[in-house]
């Protein structure tokens, strides 16, 4: 018992609870949510996504805050974060990601995975498979194809749900996991297509990839995300605590 005292005390896990992951978050460029638009009353939240989001959820489980729905992944830490500290409030959550999706695809399913959900908030992480797959599954869309899919995508989605707040997240590539090679230099091109989708459209940013570059200044991709594209369970949570800064910024 006492050892056990002595390791928790020498390591100070409370200093790195502190200083750690917060450091991380603030290190990197965050766009504020407009006052107007802050999380308050009831909300419908819906995330839409490829695998990174989908995160092996039960597709069955399709209800509002059903755990086996919301998947293993940053989703899951984000839902139970706000329906843990916001019980005074409705929230209901979806997750409608779906592994190995690209743009074109989410259009594909829009009217049910998102226009009849009718959400107050829509945050959509994707763009990882759009350039990926142009590399081992023979997709031959490049990053005008993103760019066109993904702007038309929004001006459906602003035309048919105008109130809806929307999350446009980064799509990321870690430096250092086993899938990253330096054929995805280009990545950047389609990391910068999703901020400008976002400013032109009034959505909130969140810039993942800035969050794990400052990431890998206290440990390496295997800790984060040992694929560069898929993260760890510490991800995840890095994930979390990024997207819930912008989601609360006044």
């Amino acid at each position: 018992m006492s050892n056990r005292r002595d390791f928790l005390r020498n390591t100070s896990l409370a200093a790195v609870a502190a200083t750690g992951i917060p450091a991380i978050v603030e290190a990197a460029d965050q766009p504020s949510f407009s006052s107007e638009n802050g999380p308050v009353g009831s909300l419908t939240i819906l995330f839409q996504g490829d695998s990174i989001t989908d995160a092996g959820r039960d597709r069955g489980n399709y209800y509002a805050n059903n755990a086996d729905g919301m998947g293993k992944g940053y989703v899951h830490h984000i839902v139970t974060n706000l329906l843990g500290t916001s019980p005074q409030q409705n929230l209901r959550c979806y997750n409608r990601g779906i592994s190995g999706h690209k743009v074109f695809q989410l259009a594909d399913r829009w009217e049910d995975d998102c226009i009849q959900l009718r959400p107050d908030v829509l945050s959509i992480l994707i763009g990882v498979n759009d350039y990926w797959h142009t590399l081992s599954s023979g997709y031959t869309g490049t990053v005008q194809t993103y760019e066109t899919d993904y702007r038309k995508l929004m001006e459906r989605t602003k035309k048919e749900l105008p109130a809806t707040r929307l999350i446009i997240c980064e799509p990321f590539a870690v430096a250092g996991g086993t899938a990253i090679n330096e054929k995805w230099e280009d990545f950047k091109g389609y990391r910068a297509v999703a901020k400008a989708v976002a400013n032109d459209f009034g959505a909130a940013f969140v810039p993942f990839q800035s969050v794990f570059d400052e990431a890998l200044k206290l440990a390496p991709a295997s800790y984060w995300c040992p694929d560069g594209v898929h993260p760890s369970l510490a991800g995840a949570y890095l994930m979390k605590e990024a997207w819930l800064k912008v989601f609360a910024s006044k």
